[in-house]
């Protein structure tokens, strides 16, 4: 009798966990590059460009290229984010390779526009009702 217990709730997990398996994933909204012609690094997940590679030698030795995708920073921004790594984390000196890594993070992880990110505009003139 107690297996029955156990049982069930443990079917009513997988059912719900099954589920889940085929709710699609949201696409990342890249609005700096038209959506057809972006290239994903199948390695590191992070959009193909001429400059990627010098960002995966300075960047990944460090952190995971999920902390880039996560960020949008303008040219200065990302200046600073790595101003702050040099001097908390002991980042060394970039020297000629910081310009191609700013181009590439400004370019492709830079900041959304407003009408880019998927939300609804907040809502005008509502009209209140009391229940």
């Amino acid at each position: 009798m107690k297996l029955f217990h156990l049982a069930v709730p443990f079917s009513l997990l997988l059912i719900s966990l099954a589920s889940f398996r085929d709710v699609p994933k949201p696409e990342r909204i890249r609005p700096t590059i038209a959506a057809d012609t972006v290239k994903i690094d199948p390695e590191s997940g992070l959009i193909a460009d001429p400059n990627l590679m010098m960002v995966k030698a300075q960047c990944t030795s460090c952190h995971s290229t999920k902390l880039i995708i996560q960020h949008r920073f303008t040219r200065a921004g990302w200046t600073e984010r790595i101003r702050w790594m040099q001097k908390y984390h002991k980042l060394w000196n970039l020297g000629e390779a910081e310009k191609p890594v700013l181009d590439y993070l400004s370019t492709h992880y830079g900041p959304v526009p407003a009408k880019a990110q998927g939300r609804r505009a907040p809502l005008q003139n509502v009209k209140w009702y009391t229940l």
